[in-house]
């Protein structure tokens, strides 16, 4: 049993899809899919059933992955007093994002950072918000970056930059000649929101209540777990969406997109770290250049 295939098994357990997590640990799907296969062959045991087109983990399956979380975990800390020792010259770092975190506000700090210490490999893990938190909870990751904060005792946070949440349709949407929207029209137009788990979700339903709204009061025509996917839909259809005004800034210089007259809220981003787990240098380094 090797250290790979552990991430491997892990990668394919939070997914339930074998090509999806190949693709997130930059393998293909046949490489995966020999790992799991080794592991099961190698005990004689039944990791995930095949069902259809899926996967879904087995009692063992079950079982063994909080294990094997475990020992990803304590190898990753172990490599990191390594990296320390290095005085920063070497090492890596993993860093989990939310999807507006890690498109939009994330990469230019990433780049500095990575001209101020190029022997330090980054790796960013893009996701949402509640799976972000998860991977510095169970291990996977050393830090996440993410929209509005959590309520985990294990994992501390701080605040980092932040951003505004704005309602946007296409020009010819009926909103756009409104002077005001009031909860009768939020409830009157179509919606496309962001997947459960995601920080713009939270945020969008938490500033609905000022309307006294809940998310279950509007008309959600589609779920979608991409920014970019949901301003095509929003640009070609009579749908509104709340996205962060980082996602939408050139679609609304552009004129694609219109910004409705409405005041919705504006958030803070955090960074989240294991308070239990060792805090290498890196961590702290980059923690510090963030703020």
């Amino acid at each position: 049993m090797t250290l790979d295939q552990l991430r491997i098994f892990i990668a394919v357990a939070d997914r339930q899809h074998m090509t999806e997590a190949a693709k997130q640990l930059n393998l293909t799907q046949s490489a995966a899919s020999a790992a799991i296969a080794t592991l099961e062959a190698r005990y004689n045991i039944k990791l995930f059933d095949r069902i259809g087109r899926g996967i879904v983990l087995t009692r063992a399956g079950h079982a063994f992955l909080k294990e094997a979380r475990a020992v990803v975990g304590r190898a990753h800390a172990a490599e990191q007093v390594l990296d320390d020792l290095a005085g920063l010259r070497t090492g890596q770092l993993t860093i989990s994002a939310s999807q507006t975190v890690a498109n939009y506000w994330l990469p230019p700090r990433l780049q500095a950072f990575q001209r101020k210490y190029p022997g330090i490999k980054v790796h960013v893990r893009i996701t949402n918000t509640e799976l972000a938190a998860r991977d510095v909870h169970d291990g996977l990751a050393d830090l996440a970056v993410v929209e509005g904060q959590l309520d985990d005792p294990v994992l501390s946070t701080r605040k980092s930059g932040g951003d505004e949440l704005v309602i946007v349709v296409a020009p010819d949407h009926s909103f756009v000649k409104l002077k005001k929207l009031t909860a009768e029209s939020l409830r009157q137009t179509p919606w496309i929101v962001r997947e459960q788990g995601s920080g713009t979700r939270t945020m969008f339903a938490s500033a609905l209540r000022k309307y006294g709204l809940n998310l279950s009061d509007l008309t959600i025509e589609l779920e979608l777990a991409s920014n970019e996917a949901i301003c095509t839909a929003v640009r070609t259809g009579h749908c509104a969406s709340a996205l962060s005004e980082l996602v939408v800034a050139e679609s609304l210089a552009a004129g694609s997109l219109v910004k409705a007259r409405v005041e919705l809220t504006s958030r803070s981003f955090y960074i989240l770290r294991h308070k239990e787990r060792y805090l290498s240098s890196a961590e702290a380094e980059f923690t510090t250049f963030l703020q």
